[in-house]
C-alpha cells in the first residue's frame, strides 16, 4: 500500500489561499484531497432538489479537473464520515489527515468520532483555521469571558484585525500532490438528488457595490450587496481576501463580516441557541403557532406587501434582501406570535446561504430572545419600514403582480392591534 497523507475538504471548498491544503502540501508528501458527502446532514434534507447541494456538488467537479491539471484527482465519498474513514483505513496507508476547522456543534462531535478513530491507528488529525480571521477564543473581554454584546466585540476584533498581519497565502507546494489517475465522480442522482434551476450568485467581490454598500444595502428593489452569503458559507471565496477588500473600501461591510464571526463565537460558546433562547426567561414566552397563520407566512399570503414580497422571493430563488429577512423575522415572532424556532427552520431549508450561526443569531435578534437582540418592545411596522426603503414598490410589484386587486389577500392580522398584543404578551412572560 502507498503511503498518503489526506487532505479533507469541508465549508473550504477552493484551492487558493486555503490553509489546511497550503500546510497539507507543505509539510507532506503525496497528499490527495478528500471530500464527504455526509449522509447525517443529506439524509434531513426533505427537498432532493436541493440547489446547495447541487452547487457544492458543482464546485467539487471543477475543484476535481484543476487538481486533474496537476496531475492528481479529488477522492469524492457518500456515506457517514466515520464509515467513509474505516473503508479509507483499508484502502490506504494513511500517515495523516489535514483539515480546517468547523464550530458547529454537530461538525465537532464529527471530528472529535474521526480523530478517535485516527488515533486508535496512530494517525495525526492537524487542523486549522480558515472560514474565520479570529475564531472563538481569539477575542475574549477583560475577564477572559466570551461577548455577550456585539459593539466591544467588534471594536476588540478591528483592534487586533489592524495589529495582526493577516495575510492570504501564497500558491501551494502542487508537487507534494498525490499523482494519481482520474477517479470517478459520483453525480447528484446516485446521491437522490436533483438538478434545480435556481441561479447562484457569481463568486465576484464587486468592488463598486462593496464600496457604495452603506449607502444601498437597505433598498432591497436595489442591486445594493453583495451575495456572496452562499461562498463563504461553503468556503468557495476565502474569508480573509474578502476582509482585505471591506477594509479598504467599507466599514459596513467589513462590519457586517465582525457580525459573521460574533455569531459564530456565540454558537461555539453556547450550543444551547440551537434549541433554546440565548436570554432563557425567554423560553417561556406562549406562542401562538397558528398553522394557517404560518402557512401564509411561508407562502407569502399574509397582506402585508413587504412581508409577502420578502418570502416569494425566499422561495423562488433561495435569497431573501438582508433588510426584508429583518421584516419578516419580526412579522413571524411579533406580529403573529410564532416561536422564532419555526422561522429558523423555514429560512434553514430555503435560504442559499443558510449559516447556522448566523441565522440562528438573526431570528434571535429578531425575536428580542437573543443575545444583543433588538428589545422586545420593538416592533417593526411593515408599511413605515415599505415607506422608508421601498417606496415606490419596485421590489414589492416585482413578486406581488397581483398587489392592488381583488387576488391579493386582506392582512392576516392589524398591526396596531399585534404590536400591543406581542407586547403584553412578552412582558407578562417575563415578569412572571
Amino acid at each position: 500500500m502507498e503511503k498518503i497523507t489526506l487532505f479533507w475538504f469541508r465549508r473550504d471548498l477552493r484551492l487558493e489561499d486555503n490553509t489546511g491544503l497550503f500546510y497539507a502540501l507543505q509539510q507532506e508528501k503525496n497528499v490527495l484531497p478528500l471530500f464527504i458527502f455526509d449522509r447525517t446532514i443529506l439524509d434531513k434534507l426533505e427537498d432532493k432538489a436541493d440547489a446547495r447541494v447541487e452547487f457544492i456538488h458543482s464546485q467539487l467537479i471543477e475543484i476535481k479537473s484543476q487538481l486533474e491539471k496537476k496531475g492528481s484527482t479529488l477522492l469524492i465519498k457518500y456515506g457517514k464520515p466515520e464509515e467513509i474513514y474505516v473503508a479509507l483505513l483499508n484502502e490506504y496507508d494513511i500517515q495523516a489527515v489535514y483539515t480546517n476547522r468547523d464550530y458547529e456543534p454537530y461538525a465537532k462531535e464529527r471530528d472529535a468520532k474521526i480523530e478517535t478513530i485516527l488515533k486508535e491507528k496512530g494517525i495525526s488529525l492537524f487542523s486549522f483555521k480558515d472560514q474565520l480571521i479570529f475564531e472563538p477564543g481569539e477575542i475574549l473581554n477583560g475577564s477572559g469571558d466570551f461577548y455577550k454584546v456585539f459593539t466591544p466585540f467588534s471594536r476588540n476584533w478591528l483592534d487586533k484585525y489592524h495589529h495582526t498581519k493577516v495575510q492570504t497565502l501564497e500558491a501551494p507546494n502542487w508537487k507534494n500532490l498525490h499523482f494519481v489517475d482520474s477517479l470517478k465522480a459520483i453525480s447528484l442522482k446516485e446521491m437522490g438528488f436533483e438538478e434545480t434551476n435556481i441561479q447562484i450568485p457569481p463568486k465576484v467581490a464587486d468592488q463598486d457595490i462593496i464600496r457604495h454598500y452603506d449607502k444601498t444595502r437597505n433598498y432591497p428593489a436595489q442591486n445594493g450587496t453583495s451575495r456572496l452569503g452562499i461562498h463563504l458559507r461553503f468556503g468557495t471565496i476565502s474569508i480573509r481576501k474578502l476582509v482585505q477588500i471591506a477594509a479598504s473600501l467599507n466599514e459596513t461591510y467589513l462590519n457586517e463580516l465582525i457580525w459573521r464571526e460574533f455569531y459564530m463565537m456565540i454558537l461555539a460558546y453556547n450550543p444551547q441557541v440551537v434549541e433554546r433562547a440565548f436570554k432563557p426567561a425567554y423560553d417561556q414566552i406562549p406562542w401562538r403557532n397558528n398553522t394557517e397563520d404560518f402557512q401564509a407566512w411561508c407562502e407569502g399570503n399574509t397582506g402585508y406587501p413587504i412581508v409577502d414580497a420578502g418570502m416569494r422571493e425566499l422561495n423562488a430563488t433561495g435569497y431573501m434582501h438582508n433588510r426584508v429577512r429583518m421584516v419578516v423575522a419580526s412579522f413571524l415572532t411579533k406580529h403573529l406570535l410564532i416561536d422564532w424556532k419555526w422561522g429558523e427552520a423555514y429560512f434553514a431549508k430555503k435560504l442559499l446561504d443558510f449559516e447556522l450561526a448566523s441565522n440562528n443569531g438573526g431570528w434571535q435578534w429578531a425575536a428580542g430572545t437573543g443575545t444583543d437582540a433588538q428589545p422586545y418592545f420593538r416592533v417593526f411596522n411593515p408599511d413605515s419600514q415599505t415607506e422608508k426603503f421601498d417606496k415606490e414598490l419596485k421590489y414589492i410589484k416585482k413578486w406581488i403582480p397581483e398587489l392592488g386587486t381583488s387576488k391579493y389577500p386582506k392582512p392576516i392580522v392589524d398591526h396596531k392591534f399585534a404590536r400591543v398584543r406581542a407586547i403584553e404578551t412578552y412582558k407578562q412572560a417575563l415578569n412572571q
